[in-house]
């Protein structure tokens, strides 16, 4: 496999991902190819990543790879789940998102939390393959970081004392639930 479509827009997610890809696949952008991203319509993250791989499989020739992530917070009954990236543009940034979880979470004891990473793998001919990853952590009390994406300056994540949003981006990247989730797909996948 020399090329891959990563089917993002986030950037972050685009980075990450082309990071744990081999460094010999040339890794494309549906930016670049001016394809725009898909209605999230499924009712899981799982549905999501494989509906985006289907969506921009069509418009290319290459093999896909996508992601559909979030954060599930346990006192918010899961939320914003897939509605993560959505939140943060009701809210205006994920900024503003992020403030709106901290204040609904001001006087909650229990901050518990789960990053989730579902991401598929659609092949021109093959069957779509899916895998998730997770990892379990807590909200912090306020915004810590600037480094990551997303909600990485209010997530810690288990056995660690800062939020993804504090740590170097190489320590991340090596340890979150997409690195979880692709790990997964590249013992199903070789070429990965």
């Amino acid at each position: 496999m020399k090329k891959i479509l990563i089917g993002t827009h986030n950037s972050g997610k685009f980075k990450e991902i082309s990071y744990l890809l081999s460094k010999k696949i040339k890794k494309v952008s549906p930016i670049k190819l001016k394809i725009k991203s898909p209605k999230e319509t499924g009712k899981t993250f799982a549905s999501n990543a494989n509906l985006k791989a289907k969506y921009f499989s069509k418009f290319t020739k290459l093999p896909v790879i996508s992601d559909d992530s979030g954060i599930c917070i346990k006192v918010l009954k899961g939320k914003p789940g897939i509605y993560s990236a959505r939140w943060a543009k009701k809210y205006g940034s994920f900024s503003n998102a992020m403030q709106f979880i901290l204040k609904k979470m001001s006087n909650k004891k229990d901050r518990s939390a789960t990053f989730v990473c579902s991401l598929s793998f659609k092949h021109p001919k093959r069957k779509i393959v899916n895998v998730i990853g997770k990892i379990k952590g807590s909200i912090s009390y306020k915004m810590i970081g600037t480094k990551g994406f997303g909600y990485d300056p209010i997530f810690i994540p288990l056995g660690k004392t800062v939020t993804f949003g504090q740590m170097y981006k190489l320590k991340k990247i090596n340890m979150d639930h997409r690195y979880i989730a692709f790990k997964k797909l590249k013992r199903k996948i070789k070429i990965l």
